[in-house]
């Protein structure tokens, strides 16, 4: 399992594993977007570069999240798919494979409101990372 919620009132917690960064930022953005939709309807015929810049590895979670929930939000794309790729400690560089929203093609599980610092963390763990990450619904 790539992620698991985590009990927490009243707004959505999960906790990811990946075996290293990126994989744990992919397997983060593959939680937000299971959270939102049914991602396994979702196509992946466009595709869009980032690069995301963070004080830690924390931080670099915090803004790699709100980018993608920006990206749903702002812009109606499903995020499908990500590859990340770490370029230095405090940044990394990542394509998105996404679908465009359709009413009544897409169903949208739960609104998320935005990404929280509240619990957030980032841990070398003996076997891969883990993070954590609550959402405000």
């Amino acid at each position: 399992m790539k992620y698991e919620l985590i009990d927490h009132t009243a707004d959505f917690g999960i906790r990811i594993f990946g075996r290293n960064l990126e994989t744990l930022y992919e397997n983060a953005a593959c939680a937000l977007f299971d959270l939102i939709t049914d991602s396994s309807c979702l196509d992946r015929n466009h595709t869009l570069a980032l690069t995301i810049e963070g004080e830690d590895k924390a931080d670099l979670m915090f803004n790699w999240l709100r980018e993608l929930l920006y990206l749903w939000n702002g812009k109606e794309m499903l995020v499908a798919e990500t590859s990340v790729h770490i370029v230095s400690e405090n940044c990394f560089q990542a394509e998105i494979c996404y679908d465009r929203y359709e009413k009544g093609r897409h169903e949208i599980r739960n609104e998320i409101k935005a990404v929280t610092y509240h619990q957030l963390n980032v841990k070398k763990k003996s076997k891969g990372w883990i993070g954590e990450i609550i959402f405000d619904v």
